[in-house]
């Protein structure tokens, strides 16, 4: 039995069992991610995900945590793998969020560009002085240019798609953890850190995990470029926090 680190600044438990093995014991750190990661994984993981993803064993509510299978392996983020084998995780990770993304029906939100436009303003907000007056106006139009593109469909998405939580096994199977933060949201937000923070190294990383996930359509790459601000500017609020 022993703690691990895990994203800003979160602790899991992992135990051995006797009837399930490995499992993780994951506290969250608000009611709305507890709920949300429950609901996905009650309703899209099995459905979608099914063995490449942990399955949930039980939950509690004071405080909010849950009770999940730990999967073998290590984050694809702390790999060294050959390109093939990389290229190849990637194109698995493409296929995970395809299958995800088509976990539930497409919703159309009107106001849900409205509600990531707000966002923004929080985050500006909370960067304070460290952001120019410029930049601050560049989010602004990219804000409004995103909602002038609404009502955008939505899908159930995980909303940090990233190799920390793409889990590579010693058999080279990859599986998904980590679905606090998800919900239904622009599919194309999935896509932002990847395409922001690896892909400009590593197209052909690129190119593997579009040859599955599909490459995006005109209004999906708007969608990436103007969110692709919001995301930098959660990033530097988010510095600016600690």
């Amino acid at each position: 039995m022993s703690w691990h680190p895990g994203h800003a600044g979160t602790q899991v438990l992992r135990a051995a069992t006797a009837n399930h093995g490995e499992v993780m014991v994951k506290p969250h750190r608000s009611q709305e991610r507890h709920t949300q990661e429950v609901h996905a994984y009650r309703t899209w993981v099995p459905a979608a995900l099914h063995d490449r993803a942990p399955r949930l064993l039980a939950t509690a509510d004071d405080p909010p945590t849950i009770v999940i299978t730990a999967v073998p392996g290590v984050p694809l983020s702390q790999r060294t793998l050959a390109p093939k084998a990389e290229q190849d995780a990637y194109r698995q990770a493409g296929r995970l969020l395809k299958a995800l993304h088509a976990a539930g029906p497409p919703r159309l939100e009107p106001d849900w560009t409205a509600w990531l436009a707000e966002r923004a303003e929080h985050w500006l907000h909370q960067a304070g002085d460290r952001i120019t007056l410029s930049y601050r106006a560049e989010v602004r139009a990219h804000m409004r240019a995103l909602q002038d593109l609404a009502p955008l469909p939505t899908v159930p998405c995980h909303l940090d798609f990233m190799p920390r939580n793409m889990i590579y096994g010693h058999d080279g199977i990859v599986r998904l953890i980590d679905f606090e933060h998800s919900r239904y949201d622009l599919p194309a937000r999935d896509l932002v850190r990847l395409a922001t923070r690896i892909w400009p190294q590593r197209p052909d990383l690129r190119a593997s995990f579009l040859d599955e996930y599909g490459h995006p359509c005109t209004l999906d790459r708007e969608v990436l470029e103007h969110c692709a601000h919001l995301d930098a500017l959660t990033a530097l609020g988010s510095t600016t926090l600690r």
